[in-house]
């Protein structure tokens, strides 16, 4: 959608089929991926009006038994990557170019954000370049199913919030790589959160007020766990960090000074 300030965007409507909350969750975690330094878009609270709901054939959720009219009111708007000149914008490269995409390292980031915030969805991205360009940079997009969705709780797995393709995870050779994104999510001021969450329209999750607090208290309070839970992932079957060791950091295990978390590098096992 065109909007007033003359910029395109995605626009996730109050009454879409998977969960009001998912407005919530894109404005919360894309806001704070922005705020550690992640290449998302600009995301905003945006207001479409009644008339123009009324007056485009469009605007039409399509369900099972027909289709329904977008709700009127405020939904969330994610910045569409490449604007009105998009030059060449893709949501799939081929493993050649995924290795040469600018911003390659930030898949790392992105994971360690993803971690945090329990997205059950995979990693989605897209990659735009300039017309004289030869080289892609990812943004990434699509953060509606952090915090489990609708749900809004934390219930992890391994694979949750991971890219389809191992290629990007390629140059992870220890806890370096995950600098500085990791570090900022663990040092974050919980002022940033709060402030983002403050922002958030109270329809988008039902007026509860007590619901969004704890989850940002929850979510606060996980900011040490996004080590244990990117480890969760390296050792799975999917095996994504085949260099890990190169720069010399043998073990994924690491002790988190002044933290309650501690990985014994022996067993494999987090304990308290």
């Amino acid at each position: 959608m065109l909007a007033s300030d003359r910029n395109l965007y995605v626009v996730k409507f109050r009454n879409n089929p998977q969960h009001v909350r998912v407005l919530a969750n894109e404005l919360l975690a894309t806001r704070l991926a922005a705020a550690i330094g992640l290449a998302v878009p600009p995301s905003e609270v945006i207001e479409v009006s009644e008339w123009l709901i009324q007056n485009t054939a469009e605007l039409t959720i399509e369900q099972r038994g027909g289709a329904l009219k977008c709700q009127a009111g405020l939904h969330f708007a994610s910045r569409w990557v490449g604007g009105l000149m998009p030059g060449q914008t893709v949501d799939y490269l081929p493993v050649e170019q995924l290795l040469e995409v600018r911003n390659l390292a930030e898949f790392a980031g992105i994971l360690a954000l993803d971690k945090w915030t329990c997205n059950i969805n995979g990693r989605q991205a897209v990659f735009q370049k300039g017309r004289r360009e030869r080289r892609y940079t990812a943004t990434f997009i699509d953060q509606g199913y952090c915090f489990h969705a609708g749900d809004w709780k934390f219930v992890d797995a391994s694979l949750g919030g991971v890219f389809a393709e191992n290629t990007v995870y390629r140059g992870v050779t220890g806890w370096a790589s995950f600098e500085p994104w990791l570090g900022r999510i663990e040092n974050l001021s919980p002022d940033t959160a709060w402030a983002i969450a403050e922002i958030i329209p109270p329809e988008w999750y039902g007026g509860d007020l007590s619901a969004l607090e704890s989850l940002l208290e929850r979510l606060l309070a996980r900011r040490r766990r996004v080590r244990e839970l990117i480890m969760g992932f390296g050792e799975s079957a999917r095996r994504p960090f085949p260099n890990w060791g190169v720069g010399g950091e043998k073990e994924m295990g690491r002790r988190v000074e002044g933290e309650n978390w501690v990985q014994d590098s022996e067993q494999g096992q987090g304990v308290g």
